[in-house]
């Protein structure tokens, strides 16, 4: 069978019948991030401490190199200009693993950080979790964070497209640009 409608079929699958790994209660802004500890590409530890004092555009994306979340990282990556030049840093989020998001990111020359969720925990404090049986796949997602580490915007169920766009309006309007 060919890889790719198998891939596909998988995601398709999960996206449509897989059951979301809920919080006890949603996310809201205002509040404190949830914390995080995982690995970059590279193998490098992040933490959400680690970004204080910045804003932090966090996007979860279900699968690396596949049609959507290629379209999404690589306009991030196209915007990623005029999100430094507001003052955010970009962190993108999958199941995925360190290896898996190296080649990713070399394939499409990004420029920002992706880390690997490979259990899902962080996915899943961030409401961003989809699991069908042993497969899990993170939702797409997106927060804006504030340099005091709270919650400022969240996005839904974003366009892979649209996504960027959204948070350098949002930042804008945030920081009275």
């Amino acid at each position: 069978m060919n890889p790719f409608f198998l891939s596909t079929t998988l995601i398709a699958m999960i996206f449509f019948f897989g059951s979301p790994a809920a919080r006890a209660e949603p996310l809201q802004v205002g509040q404190a991030a949830p914390d995080f500890s995982l690995p970059d590409q590279d193998g490098k530890l992040h933490a959400l401490a680690d970004y204080r004092g910045k804003w932090l555009t966090l996007y979860f994306y279900p699968k690396d190199d596949t049609p959507g979340c290629t379209k999404q990282a690589c306009t991030f990556r196209d915007e990623i200009g005029e999100l430094s030049a507001l003052g955010t840093e970009v962190v993108g989020i999958s199941v995925d693993d360190s290896a898996s998001h190296a080649a990713f990111a070399r394939k499409y020359n990004l420029p920002f950080t992706l880390l690997a969720d490979t259990k899902g925990e962080t996915a899943a404090r961030y409401d961003s979790l989809r699991s069908l049986l042993n497969l899990k796949m993170a939702k797409r997602n997106t927060f804006l964070i504030d340099p005091e580490g709270r919650i400022a915007r969240i996005y839904l169920s974003v366009s892979p497209a649209n996504n960027p766009t959204e948070v350098i309006e949002d930042l804008k309007k945030l920081k009275g640009s």
